[in-house]
């Protein structure tokens, strides 16, 4: 599956918050995985992908990723 990966063309996205970063962590469970990523203001960013993708991805500490938001709501809570 790498190599089929490898063999794309970058692919132009409608999601606007597309936001680069560092994994710092991935945590697999048995069917989700947990990626943290570390953006370069130094905040975090969790993702909850499946287990397959997280693999398929090869995902490790170290990687340079996007993460690409794509959202319909933004919940805005104050205490």
């Amino acid at each position: 599956m790498a190599a089929l990966v490898a063999s794309l063309p970058t692919m132009r996205l409608s999601a606007r918050n597309q936001l680069d970063g560092i994994v710092v962590r991935v945590d697999h469970g048995v069917v989700m995985s947990s990626v943290v990523i570390r953006l370069s203001g130094g905040q975090e960013v969790v993702a909850a992908i499946t287990k397959d993708s997280a693999e398929g991805l090869e995902l490790a500490e170290g990687d340079n990723v996007t993460a690409v938001i794509k959202a319909t709501e933004v919940i805005v809570g104050k205490n």
